[in-house]
Parts: C-alpha cells; structure tokens; sequence
C-alpha cells in the first residue's frame, strides 16, 4: 500500500493570510471613516436640526397672534378698531373628557351646534396645547354663570381677546369690508406659518385687499414643558408685530351724507377728487351691519341678507352694471366733435322720433313730440336722444367704441378695492363672440344714447367724469393714501396704483360740452335746473335715464302705471366748480325715473 506525500505551499498561505488581514484592516478602516464621518455630520453640520429636535421635546412654541391694523378715513376718524372682548376657550390636551366637557358646556352656556362644530373645525388645524374659542364674546350673565363652576372645567378658561368693530356699521359695510373667521376653504390656500393662532381673516373690501399688510407678523414664546407635557416656565419670547393702519382718503362724513341723500331708493354715489383720483365717497345702499361676521353671524341672519330682494350684501357702486341713459351724450359729443362728423354748430331736426334710411322702425326721443333744430349745445342741455341717434349712425359702433375707451368705459378702473365690473362697451366682435349674431345699426343707435348693450358701473361713470373735468387728463380712483405702523412709520403699499395718462383733444371740444353741461344744471331748459338755485357756485352737469325694460314700438311709457321695481333708473354726473373742477360725482338712484 503506497503512501500519499503531502507537501505545504507556505508562500501561498503566507499571501493568504496576509490578503485576509488586508481587507479586514480596509474594511476597519472604511467602517471607522464612516463613525468618524458621521459623529462629525450629527455633531456640527447636523448639529443645529437635531438640537431643534431635541428642544421641541420639551419646549413649547405657542404662536402669539398680532393686533390688526386700524383704519381711518381722512380726518382720523376710525373706520375699523380692535375692542376687547372674553371669549370662553378650551386648551384640549388639558380636558380629561373633551365631549363630556362639551356636553356640559353646551347645557351651562346654550351652546348651539353651530358653536361646537366650529370649534371641532379650528381644534383640528391647531396644536392639542393650544386654547381654542368655542364662543366669543360672553355677556356678563354668561361670564358669572360659568366663574361659579369653573372648577368643574379643567383645562376650559376665559380668555381676552381683540376683535374688530366697526362704528360706522352700514354706511361703510362695503368699502371697509368686514373679517371672518378662518375655514376650511381659506385654509387651502393660506400659508399655515403665517396665520398659526390667528382666527380671522379679511373677507371683503379693504379689509380684504390689504391683508397682508393688516394682520401684521406673528410673533411666539417657547414654553418648557416636563415630561407630562405641562407648561414649566417660559424660555423666550419674539414678540408679534403689529398690522399697519390703512389711512384713507373717504370722508366718513361725506360718506354718510351720499348715503342718507338716496332717501328712499337703494343706489349709489362715488365722489372723487378729480385731479388725484382720490375717492371722497363711495356709497352703496342699502348697506348691512358688518359686525356680526366678525364673531361668527348665525344662519338665519345671513340667509335673510342673502333673500334680501333690495341685495344689502351687493355692492352697488363699483359691481352694479346699468345702461349709463343720457349721462354718455357729453362724451358723444366730444366723440362727434373730435371724429369731424359735427361741428359745434351742426343742427337737427328732432320730431320726437329717428328713422334710418329705408326702416320703417322709428327710435323715439323722450320728448314726445320733440325738440325742433337742435345744436350740440341744446342736444346735451335738453338730452336730446334725436341728435344722438343721428350722430351715433354716423360714427358707427367701432368708432365709438374705441373713443369711449378712452375714458376708462368697458374696464376696470384699477381702484384698490377687490370686486370691481368691467361694465360692457359693446362691438361687433363682442356680439359675435358671445351671441353669434351680427351687430345691427340699430343698435349703434341705441349704444349712442346710453341704453342697449352699453354698460357702465357708478364708479367707472364718475372716473369718466373726472377725466372730463380734467380735461383729459387719465386719474385712477384710490382709496388708501398712505399705510403706516402703530408708531407713524410709513410702510410700502402693497398695491400701487397704474400710471395715469393724457387724451388730447382741441380746446374747443372741452369748452364746448363744458358750456353745455353747465347750462344742463343752470340754463332755462336745462334738464337738471331743478338744483340750480341751492347752488352758490357753478356746476356742469347732465342727466340721464337707464331703461328697466324695452318699450314696444306700438306701446307708451306711463310711469305712473309701473310697480316700483319696473320704473328707469336715475342717473346724474356732475364737476364742480365748473371752472376749476375739485369735485367729480356719480349718482344712480335705482326705480328713481328721471335723472333730472
């Protein structure tokens, strides 16, 4: 039996194990880079997130809102200010028994359901440390009712708080606004960060437009807490900063005389000052009392403003769009003047009714059986709808059209306030895009007088006023003269207004409708005379009537026999004084008849 010699390669094993030691000293090597690597990452570059971290867990950040700027019109008066009130709140992480508590609550203070779900709604959007409303405002009888039980509500307190209030109520419901509570939908495109702790927000009107620059900045304090959660002591404080306050160029008191001069017509008056565009008066009636949606306004109160058939929640002067009547005739005939189509002294025969070449239709001047020769001067004094339609004819639709864009018609006039018309300055274009019809010349006819297509809002007709008074020169309405913090301190308007521009016309154009809208007011015949004589100074003005309805060729317009809701609207335009203008109003007062 043979015998197997085995022999040992000792230079293999030798490399063997010296490849083994290798890689397990890279390996150590590479795991100890790693440590090393990222002891440093946690213990400097990581160092400032993970120290957050480390500090959320037993600190506190509670957001401390900032009070709301104020607002003020012209003369300081205050518009819009922040009043205390005790508001009933809950911390919930500290109720033992949130719907116990809830239940007891509603049966102690009437809690409406109403209450409840809003307050399940901010409880979910806010932290379980933070105190949450669950009713604003208790009256005295409610605070002392719940003081004498108040050791049966762990985690349930009286809180103060600064809420709005508006003083003026509905004479300014509509150019101030109101605030509201945060919802659902608003917190879809809110940024969380900067309303954290805040339960209102603008909704409408100025309070709207200048959110940003009213609510002010957040402020928070950081809370140590122990390892229950509960609060220890206060470990630092950025304080919030204050809204700034919008300062107004609206006169309170003006305001609430354009309100109560409607009388008994819902309507509306804008006021500018003409040579800035600032507006003195922007007034909508009726008007609603703006200070319940501040709280939370109850179901009934709002359906009842919504069912409302006089529309109190409409705001009139800057989203009411009506055929502008007669108060368009001065810019016809700057239009006619300026175009060459007349001349000052180019006259027609007004028989109280137009006919176009070859139509039988005849288009009736309100004067039954009408004004005789007219010149420019008497077309626009009397309100000649003859002169007019003969003009218009002769313009065309396009041409008057885009005159009349000049003057701000058809656009929004850029005022800094949310929910302004555009009205509608009708074209053939117009009419084929929206009704696909051709445009008929009718219906320039109509579109000369002020009726038909032709829309216009209060505000867009006192701008055009304004324009008119400057002779050309383009203002943009405004609101807002300047923003400021608590301590005077200007502050960058968020919303500037649009450079302004120039119409150039001959001198004689603006003398001429000058002259004549002046004697509308203080001539003989003038439609508006009936003011002449309260007046120490001269004004030009002109009338004007919107259409409700369309009379029938064969029919006659009897107002006396129209339910109130059927008869025109009234309409006036005015600039004063006359020969140095400071002053450009528009006034519509609706079912009013005749503007004159």
């Amino acid at each position: 039996m043979s015998r197997h010699l085995t022999l040992r390669d000792t230079f293999l094993e030798n490399r063997l194990f010296v490849n083994r030691v290798v890689v397990a000293l890279v390996l150590a090597v590479l795991a100890g880079a790693g440590l090393a690597t990222r002891l440093i990452y946690l213990q400097v570059m990581g160092h400032e997130l993970y120290a957050s971290l480390s500090r959320e867990n037993h600190v506190k950040i509670s957001p401390l809102p900032p009070t709301r700027g104020l607002i003020y019109d012209r003369n300081g008066e205050l518009l819009a200010e922040n009043v205390p009130i005790y508001s009933l709140e809950i911390v919930p992480e500290q109720v033992p028994d949130l719907a116990q508590t809830l239940q007891a609550l509603q049966e102690l203070l009437s809690l409406s359901d109403e209450e409840i779900s809003r307050f399940h709604t901010l409880r979910r959007r806010n932290k379980s440390f933070e105190s949450i409303p669950v009713r604003f405002k208790l009256n005295d009888e409610e605070l002392a009712r719940f003081a004498v039980r108040l050791a049966d509500f762990p985690g349930v307190s009286i809180q103060g708080r600064l809420v709005r209030r508006y003083p003026y109520g509905h004479y300014a419901s509509h150019v101030i606004g109101y605030v509201g509570r945060i919802t659902e939908e608003d917190l879809k495109v809110l940024d969380p960060a900067a309303y954290r702790g805040a339960l209102h927000i603008g909704k409408t009107g100025l309070e709207k437009t200048y959110e940003t620059a009213l609510r002010g900045r957040i402020g928070y304090e950081e809370i140590e807490t122990n390892v229950q959660g509960r609060s220890i002591e206060l470990v630092g404080v950025t304080p919030p900063e204050s809204g700034a306050d919008l300062h107004l160029s609206l006169d309170i008191q003006l305001q609430k005389t354009a309100y109560d001069a409607l009388g008994e017509h819902n309507g509306a008056l804008v006021a500018l000052d003409n040579v800035t565009g600032k507006v003195l008066a922007l007034a909508s009636k009726p008007g609603f009392d703006p200070n319940p949606f501040v709280t939370g306004i109850d179901d009934a109160s709002y359906n009842a403003l919504q069912n409302d058939k006089a529309q109190p929640l409409y705001h009139r002067a800057i989203r009411g769009q009506y055929p502008p009547g007669s108060t368009l005739k001065p810019f016809m005939g700057l239009a006619g003047l300026e175009s060459g189509e007349i001349t000052v002294n180019h006259r027609v025969y007004c028989p109280g009714y137009y006919q176009l070449p070859n139509v039988d239709h005849r288009y009736r001047d309100w004067k039954k059986y009408g004004h005789g020769s007219v010149d420019l001067a008497t077309a626009i004094t009397e309100s000649c709808d003859v002169y007019f339609y003969d003009l218009a004819h002769h313009l065309g639709i396009d041409r008057i059209g885009g005159f009349l864009g000049q003057f701000g018609f058809g656009a929004k006039s850029g005022i800094d306030i949310t929910g302004e018309s555009a009205g509608l300055l009708p074209s053939r274009d117009w009419k084929r895009q929206t009704r696909n019809q051709p445009w008929f010349p009718g219906e320039t006819l109509s579109a000369g007088i002020g009726q038909g297509y032709v829309q216009a809002t209060p505000l867009q007709l006192a701008r055009a006023t304004a324009i008119l008074a400057n002779r050309g020169q383009v203002v943009t309405p405004r609101l807002v003269e300047r923003l400021e913090t608590t301590s005077g301190e200007p502050v960058a308007d968020p919303a500037p207004p649009s450079p302004d521009g120039k119409i150039f016309f001959q001198e004689a154009s603006w003398n001429a409708v000058t002259h004549a809208m002046v004697e509308v007011v203080h001539g003989a015949h003038g439609t508006g005379k009936g003011i002449s004589k309260q007046l120490d100074y001269r004004m030009a003005g002109k009338t004007g009537t919107a259409q409700v309805f369309t009379v029938r060729q064969d029919e006659e317009y009897r107002e006396s026999r129209l339910e109130e809701e059927m008869k025109d609207h009234a309409w006036f335009i005015a600039y004063a004084p006359a020969d140095a203008p400071r002053i450009a109003v528009a006034v519509i007062a609706e079912h009013g008849g005749h503007g004159g």
